[in-house]
């Protein structure tokens, strides 16, 4: 097949998560539950840090921008996913996929720098306070979040755009509940060792680049904690990362399971678990554990609802 066949093409036809039609009408109801709860808690923390005047910090604005991107990547593929259970054909047409796959790169590569940022806001934070608001000013919070959007805006592209050069074969079934990389390059018939060597490179590099600059961090956090006399100090110290690493030891854990699997374990069907643990469920589970572990963001939660609830006394009066 050559590529003047792409113009053919219009559209794929996703698989979804199960064609059971028993586990339909329960599988639609958990994951719109989930979807709308992730949806929920990540817009409450972005409006909470931009306009509680208590969370205009360094460590609020990096949250506010993990929550747009789980947001992000959680809305590229959730409502898609969910309309597979009402429809009889679950297709999705060819342009909507390949952007599909843009904003889903896009928000998930920036995910990684945005905790990588995180953890070295933690690290000046405790090791070096005295210069926490010269180091961490607004410019350079800013050049922390642009670069990892700029940088992972041109490599989606650069990825989506190699392979839909491709040429796919007349099979389009893709086994998977979204426009995925691994399901997409498994129906391409051109030859492929190029796009996977970029897809390789670039994925060693964002996840050792990432956890190199996690790890770092916490190395220097913990030596500087143990070195305090005061154990007050040192519970301080550590609650003050707590959310942060609950939220590291989720995200990493994951990507860890579905990649550094044996070979052999792989399969299309334990993608799609990992893959909706990876793309709805930590969404869901980043606001809730900043949220519950998180004295300052529930307290401007608090502060926002009294807000809330004073607006509208006076509207009813």
């Amino acid at each position: 097949m050559d590529k003047h066949n792409l113009t053919v093409l219009n559209k794929f036809i996703l698989t979804g998560i199960t064609n059971r039609p028993e586990l339909q009408a329960p599988l639609f109801g958990l994951f719109l539950t989930i979807y709308m709860i992730s949806a929920v808690g990540n817009l409450g923390i972005i409006i909470l840090t931009k306009m509680d005047s208590e969370l205009q910090t360094p460590m609020y604005f990096f949250l506010r921008h993990l929550a747009i991107t789980d947001l992000g990547y959680s809305t590229a593929v959730g409502p898609k996913m969910l309309a597979h259970f009402v429809v009889d054909e679950n297709t999705i047409p060819y342009y909507f996929c390949a952007t599909q796959l843009v904003f889903f790169l896009i928000f998930i590569t920036t995910e990684f720098f945005i905790l990588s940022a995180m953890s070295y806001d933690r690290y000046v934070a405790i090791c070096n306070p005295l210069c926490y608001t010269v180091i961490m000013s607004q410019r350079m919070c800013s050049v922390l979040v642009a670069i990892p959007y700029l940088y992972s805006t041109f490599i989606s592209l650069l990825v989506t755009i190699k392979i839909f050069n491709l040429s796919f074969c007349g099979y389009t079934v893709i086994r998977h509940f979204y426009c995925d990389i691994l399901p997409l390059l498994s129906l391409l018939c051109s030859d492929t060792h190029e796009i996977k060597l970029v897809i390789l490179i670039l994925s060693v590099f964002d996840l050792i680049s990432s956890l190199l600059i996690v790890f770092l961090s916490y190395i220097l956090i913990v030596a500087s904690i143990l070195r305090l006399k005061s154990v007050e100090g040192r519970h301080k110290a550590f609650s003050t990362c707590g959310s942060h690493l609950t939220v590291l030891v989720v995200f990493y854990g994951t990507l860890i399971f579905m990649y550094l699997q044996p070979k052999p374990s792989h399969s299309f069907d334990t993608n799609k678990v990992a893959s909706i643990f990876y793309t709805l469920v930590i969404p869901m589970l980043n606001p809730l554990i900043y949220s519950l572990r998180n004295r300052e963001v529930k307290c401007a939660l608090h502060r926002a609802l009294g807000r809330l609830c004073n607006i509208f006394s006076q509207s009813s009066l």
